[in-house]
C-alpha cells in the first residue's frame, strides 16, 4: 500500500518519454512559403528505426540544403533515436530524443556550445511546425518553419 507521501510523488512524476517513438507522422513532402524564402522538407516513412530527410531552402537567389536522418544513436537494440543533421555536407550534429508525444518530438544535443541546441517537430493536421532553439552570440534564438503538406516537388506560388 502506498503512503500518502509516496502516492503524491507518484502522481506528480512526469510521464516517461518514449526515446524510440514512431515518427511516421513526419513522413511526406512539406513546403514552407514565406516572403523571399521557400523551404521544402521531405521525410521517408520509418523503416527499421530509420528515416531519411532532405531539406532545400531557396532564398535571395541562393539554394541551401541539408541531409538528415533519424536513427538509433548506436547499434544496440534498445538505443534511443536521434536526429543526425548534416547541413551542406558538414559532419553530422547529433540530437538524441529527449521528449515525445503522439505528434511531437524534441531532439537535444549535449553540447551547450553549438547552435542549435534543440530541434522540435510538431504536427497539427496538414501542418508540420518545426523550430530550432538555442543560444547564438549570447542570446536565446528560435527559428521557426510552418510547413504545409504538399505534393512531391510542389513549389511556392511566385
Amino acid at each position: 500500500m502506498l503512503t500518502p507521501l509516496l502516492l503524491a510523488a507518484a502522481l506528480q512524476a512526469a510521464p516517461a518519454t518514449d526515446l524510440r517513438p514512431d515518427l511516421g507522422w513526419m513522413a511526406g513532402y512539406w513546403l514552407s512559403c514565406e516572403p523571399g524564402r521557400e523551404v521544402s522538407e521531405t521525410w521517408t516513412d520509418p523503416r527499421l528505426n530509420l528515416m531519411l530527410g532532405a531539406a532545400l531552402t531557396v532564398r535571395s537567389g541562393r539554394a541551401g540544403w541539408e541531409l538528415s536522418r533519424i536513427a538509433p544513436v548506436d547499434p544496440t537494440p534498445a538505443a534511443p533515436l536521434a536526429y543526425f543533421a548534416q547541413p551542406e555536407g558538414q559532419p553530422p550534429a547529433v540530437f538524441p530524443v529527449v521528449a515525445s508525444g503522439p505528434s511531437r518530438v524534441v531532439f537535444e544535443q549535449a553540447s551547450d556550445d553549438d547552435f542549435p541546441k534543440r530541434v522540435v517537430y510538431e504536427r497539427d493536421g496538414d501542418v508540420l511546425n518545426a523550430r530550432i532553439e538555442g543560444v547564438l552570440d549570447g542570446q536565446e534564438r528560435i527559428i521557426r518553419w510552418r510547413f504545409q503538406k504538399a505534393e512531391l516537388n510542389a513549389r511556392c506560388p511566385s
